[in-house]
């Protein structure tokens, strides 16, 4: 069984969660923002909302591959609050996102072999953030999470990271196995987190690598799973058969820090 949370409430208690104040209300907002240099996280837009201006916004939209999402009015009208929003909201991150080539450059700028974190389809925000904030403090050079079906940087994940969201590379990627691949094609093996895999502490986790998390529903995904080249697992004692992702996450990172900076 892959590294899942057992906790049953998160979907309910994010789908409850208060908005952040990275929303953006109204056309020329996200006019703006297109024209900007800031990530786009998100865009509603009401449903039945669609005229000339708007779907010229929309299909600069598109082929920036930024989501778009089709939601009730009343969804729109929860999160503006009293503002005019007409019929489009869009969200940013905490942070702006980085790219793949920013986590090997900073590898390569403290002479060191990549350490990355791969996230597939984690939506609880305390998790990814409790798994930023463990990537920082292993060293480790980057978090990635995919576009859709995944949390992305809200203001909760940025104060569950303590702090760590501000020195951790996080990129947000289009397609995982698309990614996976370019890793592989620059040196960088894929390490799936499972429970059918090898012992992580006989494993040698000095060279360039990247975890691989599943969701906390379902754990890594099928396809996912097979591109990678090795499968990890953390030896469990108790009655309950899986860790928590961000704990996993905390316990592999370790282990990986702890055989890079010494001679063991």
């Amino acid at each position: 069984m892959a590294y899942k949370s057992k906790d049953t409430h998160q979907k309910k208690s994010r789908e409850n969660e208060p908005f952040s104040e990275n929303i953006h209300v109204g056309r020329n907002a996200l006019r703006e923002l297109l024209n900007g240099d800031r990530d786009i996280e998100k865009i509603y837009v009401a449903k039945g909302e669609r005229d000339a201006s708007l779907s010229r916004l929309l299909a600069t939209a598109k082929e920036r591959h930024i989501p778009i999402v089709v939601a009730e009015r009343s969804k729109l009208d929860d999160m503006a609050g009293f503002l005019s929003h007409q019929g489009v909201i869009c969200t940013t991150p905490a942070e702006n996102y980085a790219t793949i080539d920013d986590m090997l450059a900073l590898a390569e700028s403290r002479g060191e072999k990549p350490l990355l974190i791969i996230c597939d389809g984690v939506e609880d925000p305390h998790n990814l953030g409790a798994i930023i904030r463990s990537a920082e403090c292993a060293g480790a050079h980057g978090v990635i999470i995919p576009k859709r079906r995944a949390c992305g940087l809200t203001g909760v994940v940025s104060k569950s990271s303590a702090g760590a969201l501000a020195y951790m590379p996080v990129a947000r990627v289009t397609n995982l196995i698309s990614c996976m691949n370019e890793l592989k094609e620059k040196g960088v093996w894929m390490y799936a987190a499972d429970m059918q895999g090898d012992d992580y502490h006989k494993t040698d986790l000095k060279g360039s690598m990247a975890i691989v998390l599943g969701s906390e529903g379902d754990g890594i995904s099928r396809l996912v799973k097979e591109n990678c080249d090795f499968t990890i697992s953390i030896p469990l004692y108790g009655q309950v058969n899986s860790l928590n992702v961000s704990n996993a996450a905390a316990v592999l990172l370790c282990e990986a820090a702890r055989q890079r900076h010494t001679n063991e």
